[in-house]
């Protein structure tokens, strides 16, 4: 098998906003995962976890979606600030039917966001809110100079406006942000927009609009259609971004499977239904090209990653599973797909950060375990802010039960410093696989780094009091002759190198 890179064709800018974080108020997700409290046992600087944050640190984290998700709508950003003592309790009926005590609110995300050094993304209550709450948040967060908001959060504590880089009108709005219908939404959509004001101009508010739930591109249309003015064919700053959301439920919503005791058939199920996001993305992308052809509007896939059964004797409100090589092939996969696409695709978040779906770490009390899709994030952060450039698998053969064939081998390159990132996977369940490398006939002439993560046995997780058994590893398996380079791939694996 080849993999032909050349480094002279440009695909798209990787903005560094493809390996976001999205982290609700779900489960372990915020409370214990991200914030103990100022007075806990637990290591922490303005009670956000030290051990999460120097975790999340090293795989440098670019911007961060909060507070939901379905949660979003239902949250009143002021029931979140001011004394926590003081702070309106509520229930979150979304996640668990458990009690809210607000107890991280606007403040400690942006402390959070500052504690990272990420961009902020904030989803706005369209659900259950109203233009003015929206407003009102977006001025006590970035307002200058003296007003209400500004007032109010100088009293709170934080006397200079923070820097908000993207707010979210609603969330799903076609399912549990509302159960609306896309020409509803289009209107309240450019209503609401309206006042998301920009109190400095030189860091305006990059606007989201909430888009499909499926790979049906109708709700697409009728939002850019209601959006877009055909006279002078501009959309007047109404829309920055468009969502997209997918997942990958192995065996069906109803039928999701375990996260670690899946069978072979499941694992190519699974990473099937991870290809389909580039389905996805293509088909939004033939829409926006036609009503966006300056390509104004970028793609935003939010919400992303599998879905599974929770783990047995958890809370089923509380989406924690564990994560095992075939989640880091969804992910290695999946930002493969980003990467290819980044001339649209421009953010993107994990589902989601913390003890909650696909997640990047595990807390339990005081210990923290990093799983096998973190390990990806970390070997993937090189290609934050590089040129894709083409690439082309050869007799990329495919494998697996016949309606869920998936291509044997992944893979994705860009070029940033003179330096080349190369990621390579192999998707196969049991066969290695030889994959020669062609440059166009340039040589490579030094591998300045080579990791891989793998693991002997497919279904192997990272768990609590125990060595970690998926982790990133020096990768000695490829071989550099005459200035030709050759990869020997183990079965379900992912590598990364970096060459001149």
């Amino acid at each position: 098998m080849k993999l032909t890179i050349d480094k002279n064709k440009a695909v798209g800018y990787i903005n560094p906003d493809i390996y976001g974080h999205f982290s609700e108020h779900l489960g372990r997700g915020i409370y214990e995962g991200i914030y103990v409290g100022e007075d806990s046992e637990i290591p922490n600087t303005d009670g956000i976890r030290n051990d999460v944050v120097e975790a999340l640190k090293e795989i440098d984290v670019p911007v961060l979606r909060w507070p939901g998700g379905c949660f979003a709508d239902e949250y009143h950003w002021m029931d979140g600030i001011g004394p926590k003592e003081k702070r309106k309790k509520m229930v979150n009926t979304n996640w668990g039917g458990v009690t809210e005590d607000n107890s991280f609110g606007t403040h400690e995300f942006m402390r959070l966001c500052e504690l990272l050094g990420c961009k902020a993304y904030i989803n706005g209550n369209l659900g259950t809110g109203t233009p003015r709450e929206m407003s009102e948040w977006v001025e006590y967060l970035t307002g200058t100079g003296s007003s209400p908001m500004t007032e109010l959060r100088k009293q709170n504590g934080h006397e200079e406006p923070w820097k908000v880089d993207y707010f979210a009108v609603g969330n799903e709005s076609w399912g549990c942000g509302g159960n609306m219908r896309a020409s509803y939404y289009a209107d309240l959509y450019r209503h609401y927009q309206t006042f998301l004001r920009t109190y400095d101009s030189k860091n305006p508010i990059k606007k989201i609009c909430v888009g499909p739930g499926t790979s049906d591109v109708k709700w697409t249309k009728t939002v850019l259609e209601a959006c877009y003015e055909d006279a002078n064919r501009d959309f007047h700053g109404f829309m920055d971004y468009l969502t997209l959301h997918h997942y990958v439920f192995p065996d069906g919503w109803n039928c999701k499977g375990s996260a670690t005791e899946y069978s072979d058939e499941l694992w190519y199920k699974s990473l099937k239904k991870a290809l389909f996001m580039e389905t996805i993305i293509k088909k939004n992308e033939a829409v926006l090209d036609d009503y966006d052809p300056e390509e104004k509007i970028a793609l935003c896939v939010d919400e992303w990653g599998g879905w599974y059964d929770v783990e047995e004797g958890t809370n089923p409100g509380f989406l924690y599973q564990q994560n095992t090589m075939r989640d880091a092939l969804i992910a290695s996969a999946t930002m493969d797909i980003f990467n290819k696409h980044s001339k649209r695709v421009k953010m993107a978040c994990i589902a989601q950060m913390v003890n909650v779906l696909q997640s990047v770490l595990l807390t339990q009390g005081p210990d923290m375990v990093k799983t096998p899709t973190y390990y990806i994030f970390k070997m993937y952060k090189h290609h934050q802010g590089a040129t894709c450039v083409d690439s082309y698998i050869a007799n990329n053969e495919s494998e697996g039960p016949a309606e869920w064939q998936i291509p044997k081998v992944s893979a994705s390159a860009s070029v940033k410093d003179d330096i080349m990132t190369v990621t390579v996977s192999n998707l196969s369940l049991t066969d290695a696989e030889e994959v020669t490398v062609d440059l166009g006939g340039d040589k490579v002439n030094a591998v300045l780094e080579a990791k891989i993560l793998t693991a002997e046995n497919v279904r192997a997780f990272n768990d609590f009091n125990k060595e970690e058994t998926v982790t990133e590893k020096e990768y000695a398996g490829y071989g550099l002759d005459g200035g030709k380079l050759s990869l020997a791939l183990p079965a379900h694996s992912v590598v990364m190198l970096r060459i001149k």
